[in-house]
């Protein structure tokens, strides 16, 4: 007899099931399974599933859960697709499904989409309503080409129904088969599934009957049979049906949109014409080699067919440009290419700075071309709905992504099923380490923390069993970042959607199974450092109406490389973190040339060549000679492999091959496969000695390539990248009260990252004005030459409140007195909670020079509001409030003045006032010096401020020690205090207390520190 799983649920829809789609193949062989099916409740991962099934020799089939609405209630059933036309009616119908948020199928949209379709009916499964009358119904509206009645017997139990089914089957003609839904593999596995379930549900294990496991276990033949001993007929019928479905599953197309060209145009001429055009624009005349380079390119392109993406991605980059959307350089192998420069998709000169096309594009390896485009992350939306309208909403829509448990994610989660404390999962978490996959197997390996933990109780040991077979599978479904698809066809016809935001549809598979049907990704990515970049842009603009262009910033401005040179990396995209600007200030560059190589090496692995880079780069290492043919290729990294692109270019000057076999073999060696690297090693000799080069010469430099190999970076991201940096860089150099005004904003609401920046601002002498409900706007803005604080970083004023006091500032005289301020507003919105924290920061001292009196006013304020203007439309007095009488404010108390201080680090993170440091730091008993100004080897200092984020720690011989920053007027440092010291001062060691110390700067890992020897208090 034949077996086969009609009704195999997976893990891909999200916490419905735990049996991943790679555990079939060898579960499916064990049972010695011809055929199996599944049935997820959306189209999620069928061509996961399809591709394991296929690999163990085994039909897959391609089914969907659904719940049949009738007029006698609703009938849960099982949907397959029997050939291809069904296949592509599930598409239409989970689409459907999804897209209108319906959870049952309507019997018009079943006939609608019926052809090519089997149908199981699960009348056991129906909750309520007639299951007889549900399944007349259904044959009464036509239904499917074939319907079968399904009987189950989870652990072998019969339903008290079961005889009035199989006499309706018996009566219309209809097939009886045996179902068995599978959600896990094993009996074992009911307690994890449980689990999941309750993840997914939000309850813990004590609210529920944990007799009562579901049974949905994947059975073995034998249960099968036993639990069907006397209709084994059904068992053969269910094999049947799976058998007779076709492969339903399509193998992958090339699905190439199609640019909107005129009648009778073609899309590689329009293309060759726009890059003439654009070329012409950017240089004035063509010269030959970039005309050739060009004609190679187009060739290419309009060989592969891809002639139409790239006057899409032309197309839409115009757009942004047209509205203002600021798009990044260039991103990825993609800026390597010259007509991607041509038409504007980068703006990086692929010749000038010596990219190469087939690292991106290479007609011997034959892949979907790849340009990601960056946008300034405020405004991508705007692009994409451009796509969707220009192109048509059911030819583009955004790419789902699937949350899965982590490591730490699937032991927390099923600690909370378990019922474990809060303050339980935050250590389980905490002995959870929380690099790169990191699973649980290793995290409980024998003598880890975790291990002696989960030893010490039975629980603890089925909480781990329970999370270890949850880790990795798909929790919950979002949008991708960036990806979205655009295809020559309605996308239902290729792929399921899904509903998405602002009327884009969102597909039902992720990425990779997107991309392995055939259809064009394309990554829309956000980036944050252009929207910094249009911010600042956009003040200078508005105040001084100038229009900075950046691409014509000189690449070789000496100020903007000094910053460089210096470390003063603040806010630089890309060279931002502690390491990189330690590199900056020993490399010391002198061209952007430098900058990007830097960019490139900064990296695990190449980064290990900084030093030998440094040596060479200054004249104290004498650079090699690898071979005098070779040599030129790499004198601008001094002899040292740092791109790709070099290895491609040595592979080409040395062994005559192509770039396309070049970038073959780039890939190759990058992947250090004993058996690829010898023949791509012969490949290679054989070359070169074709060439005339002698086998040893070429031996020499293979090896020297695979040595590299792993640490090769794309040169055209690092020129890309490192251009947005260098305008960054170059805006802090020329405008820096624009800069940080703009970091400033985009910092909002992280108070240690906003401290830092101010400490910075005024080191480097620009004021920092106060938040002013008069004066201020929404984000942070130059005013005289300092930085007017922005109200949207006053912790507790509510948005839209800002966005209120706004425009009632516009539209009103200018208030005198904060009831002005409360009758603009209205009732409606002025309130207490709102505007406390205004007078807490000082954003109300233009009304009263006491914050004590105005935050002891407000709620007169607010009385004052309700009663002549309660709602904006209610103006009680005409807009003429003089009649009613000047209001006074109440009488307090002067606010002390340390209190005042804390409300201002409470709403703004930093002291808009005197910082306490600096009073302290006023002492006639000595002087002290800036923490801005203390570097390594100046021996023992005197030091002032406020300590902030203390961590004490526990040496290996059980001494307490500590960390602790510490923060004055100018700056801030880390600082170490040793277990000889910590006695002696460890009950000093409070946050925020103001503090002085003594201590010896050093420098280690790279930063500067603060050895702590005594502490004043």
């Amino acid at each position: 007899m034949n077996i086969a799983y009609a009704q195999i649920m997976t893990s891909d829809d999200p916490l419905q099931s735990i049996i991943r789609p790679g555990m079939l193949p060898e579960a499916l062989r064990a049972r010695g399974a011809v055929a199996a099916a599944i049935v997820n409740t959306k189209l999620y991962g069928i061509l996961p599933f399809a591709r394991a099934l296929e690999s163990a020799g085994i039909r897959p089939v391609i089914g969907l859960t659904v719940q049949i609405e009738t007029e006698a209630g609703v009938l849960p059933a099982f949907i397959y697709a029997k050939d291809d036309g069904g296949y592509r009616n599930l598409l239409k119908m989970s689409s459907a499904l999804s897209v209108k948020d319906r959870v049952e199928l309507p019997l018009s949209w079943l006939k609608a989409y019926s052809r090519g379709c089997l149908l199981v009916a699960d009348p056991a499964s129906m909750v309520g309503g007639d299951p007889v009358k549900a399944l007349g119904a259904l044959l009464g509206s036509g239904g499917p080409d074939r319907v079968f009645i399904g009987i189950s017997r989870p652990g072998g139990m019969r339903h008290a129904d079961e005889e009035s089914w199989i006499r309706f089957a018996e009566g219309e003609g209809l097939t009886v088969c045996a179902t068995a839904v599978a959600r896990y593999l094993n009996r074992e596995d009911a307690f994890s599934y449980r689990v999941a379930r309750l993840i997914d549900e939000g309850g813990k294990l004590s609210d529920n009957d944990l007799a009562d496991l579901p049974e949905a276990e994947l059975p073995m033949p034998a249960d099968l049979l036993e639990r069907f001993s006397d209709h084994p007929e059904w068992l053969e019928a269910t094999a049947d049906y799976l058998m007779s479905c076709s492969n339903t599953v399509p193998e992958a197309e090339r699905l190439m949109p199609r640019y909107t060209l005129r009648e009778g145009e073609a899309a590689d001429g329009r293309l060759r014409q726009d890059c003439l055009e654009g070329l012409r624009n950017r240089l004035g005349s063509v010269p030959d080699r970039y005309a050739s380079r060009l004609n190679h390119e187009l060739d290419v392109i309009s060989s592969m067919g891809y002639s139409d993406y790239f006057l899409i991605t032309a197309d839409f980059i115009a757009y942004a440009a047209s509205k203002g959307i600021l798009t990044g350089p260039g991103r990825g192998s993609s800026a390597g290419s010259l007509v991607a420069y041509a038409l504007g998709i980068t703006d990086v000169d692929p010749i000038a700075y010596g990219l190469i096309f087939e690292r991106f594009l290479n007609p011997e390896r034959v892949s979907m071309p790849d340009i990601d485009v960056d946008f300034a992350d405020h405004r991508r939306h705007e692009v994409i709905e451009y796509v969707a309208g220009k192109y048509g909403r059911d030819y583009v829509a955004q790419i789902i992504t699937f949350g899965t448990l982590s490591a730490r994610a699937a032991a927390r989660s099923t600690a909370r099923v378990f019922g474990f404390p809060e303050a339980e999962q935050r250590e389980i978490s905490k002995m959870i380490p929380g690099r790169p996959g990191m699973t649980l197997a290793e995290a409980a390996a024998p003598g880890t923390p975790l291990a002696r933990w989960v030893e010490a109780a039975p629980n603890r040991q089925e909480w781990l069993r329970a999370a270890r077979a949850l880790e990795g599978i798909p929790r919950n479904a979002s949008t991708h970042a960036a990806g979205v698809v655009l295809s020559p066809v309605p996308l239902v016809d290729v792929v399921p959607l899904t509903s998405g935001s602002e009327g884009i549809y969102l597909t039902q598979w992720p990425m990779k199974e997107v991309e392995e049907r055939g259809l064009l990704k394309m990554d829309f990515l956000g980036l944050r450092n252009l929207t910094l970049l249009d911010r600042i842009r956009s003040m200078i603009r508005y105040d001084r109406n100038v229009y900075l262009d950046f691409g014509k910033i000189p690449l070789n401005d000496s100020a903007t490389i000094r910053l460089f040179q210096a470390g003063d990396m603040t806010g630089v995209f890309q060279f931002e973190s502690p390491g990189m600007r330690d590199t900056l200030r020993k490399l010391k560059p002198e061209r952007f040339r430098d900058i990007y190589a830097i960019n490139a090496l900064y990296r695990p692995g190449p980064m290990d060549n900084i030093p030998v880079f440094e040596r060479r780069m200054h004249g104290r290492e004498r650079v090699p000679s690898i071979h005098p043919d070779i040599d030129p290729i790499l004198e601008e990294t001094y002899g040292i492999i740092v791109y790709q692109e070099q290895i491609m270019q040595i592979a080409v000057q040395m062994a005559g091959f192509t770039m396309g076999e070049a970038d073959i073999l780039r890939r190759a060696v990058s992947k250090k496969k004993r058996e690829v690297l010898e023949w791509e090693r012969e490949h290679f000799v054989r070359g070169a000695e074709s060439r005339g080069y002698d086998r040893g010469s070429a031996v020499r430099v293979y090896d020297y390539i695979v040595r590299f190999a792993d640490y090769g970076f794309p040169k055209s991201h690092a020129v890309a990248y490192s251009l947005i940096s260098f305008r960054l860089a170059y805006l802090k150099a020329h405008e820096p009260a624009y800069f940080y005004a703009a970091l400033l904003s985009q910092a909002a609401g992280d108070a240690d990252r906003v401290s830092k920046l101010v400490s910075e601002i005024r080191m480097k002498g620009i004021r920092i004005l106060p938040p002013s409900v008069m004066k201020s706007g929404y984000a942070c803005r130059v005013e005289d030459g300092g930085i007017r604080y922005g109200l949207s970083g006053i912790k507790g004023v509510p948005a839209p409140f800002i966005k209120k006091l706004l425009d009632a500032r516009k539209q009103s005289e200018p208030w005198e007195d904060l009831f002005d301020m409360a009758a603009a507003l209205s009732g409606a919105h002025f309130t207490r909670g709102a505007a406390e924290p205004l007078a807490r920061s000082g954003a109300l001292d233009d009304f009263h020079p006491d914050r004590a009196v105005l935050l002891a006013s407000i709620p007169a304020a607010e009385t004052y509001a309700n009663l002549v203007r309660p709602t904006e439309e209610d103006d009680l007095f005409g807009g003429d409030t003089a009649s009613f009488g000047r209001q006074k404010y109440s009488d307090a108390g002067a606010l002390p003045e340390a209190l005042k201080l804390q409300y201002e680090r409470d709403t703004l993170g930093f002291y808009i006032s005197e910082h306490p440091a600096a009073r302290l730091k006023a002492d006639p008993n000595g002087s002290f010096a800036d923490l801005a100004a203390l570097g390594a080897g100046s021996g023992r200092v005197r030091v002032a401020g406020i300590i902030t984020d203390i961590k004490r720690i526990r040496t290996k011989k059980g001494e307490a020690m500590a960390f602790f920053s510490l923060q004055d007027d100018t700056g801030e440092v880390g600082c170490t205090l040793f277990p000889k010291e910590y006695a002696a001062f460890n009950r000093l060691l409070l946050e925020e207390s103001a503090i002085r110390l003594a201590g010896q700067p050093e420098l280690r890992n790279g930063r500067l520190q603060l050895v702590v020897k005594n502490i004043e208090g």
